[in-house]
């Protein structure tokens, strides 16, 4: 069975001094260069936000990052500006290997839809590409690594195992916000779909 490592959003904002750092963001950058050797098909996920997104708390009177609100798809946390397109933030971490990228897949370009999951968006239903991309290729197990293991690795592994793929997690090469206890509840639901963590 055909295997591809999906790197997910190692950009500067999720790296130590970026708008939306996650501790000991950049400590994984080597270890993932290293692993994509041991891949035919590597993918690189990029959060890829428009000026005033929905999700950034900027957006909504009176919030304050990291408040929660309904979203017609259901719960939304609110961010700090992040990931901007075509800023510095957005742009990857310079030690980052992009060279070995087969495809790089952009999300949450949506304005009014967040998007975590590298196959889909918060909705549910907007495909970003990368399933068909995959099975074109005939991959059936995906390896994960990148920012963060509570959001964006895990909603991207939720959904690549409901959609049908055999799932790795790699955690040493992940890092988590763990914002209220994210953390536990991500591996808990990543067990609970079958998702092998290493």
């Amino acid at each position: 069975m055909a295997n591809a490592l999906i790197v997910i959003d190692v950009q500067n904002d999720f790296c130590p001094g970026g708008a939306l750092a996650v501790p000991e963001g950049d400590q994984i950058v080597s270890g993932i260069n290293a692993l994509m050797a041991e891949f035919d098909t590597v993918v690189l996920t990029q959060d890829w936000h428009p000026a005033g997104h929905s999700s950034f708390a900027s957006s909504h009177q009176g919030k304050s990052p990291y408040d929660m609100i309904d979203m017609p798809y259901g719960p939304q946390v609110l961010w700090p500006e992040h990931c901007v397109q075509g800023s510095a933030g957005a742009d990857f971490h310079a030690q980052l290997d992009t060279s070995r990228a087969n495809a790089i897949i952009r999300k949450g370009m949506n304005p009014a839809i967040d998007s975590y999951s590298g196959f889909l968006e918060n909705d549910q239903k907007t495909p970003t590409g990368l399933e068909g991309f995959l099975k074109k290729l005939g991959i059936g197990h995906v390896t994960l690594v990148g920012l963060a293991t509570d959001f964006c690795v895990q909603f991207s592994a939720l959904d690549a195992a409901r959609l049908g793929f055999d799932v790795t997690v790699r955690e040493d090469l992940c890092r988590a916000i763990d914002l209220n206890r994210s953390l536990a509840t991500a591996q808990k639901a990543m067990d609970a779909a079958g998702i092998s963590r290493i």
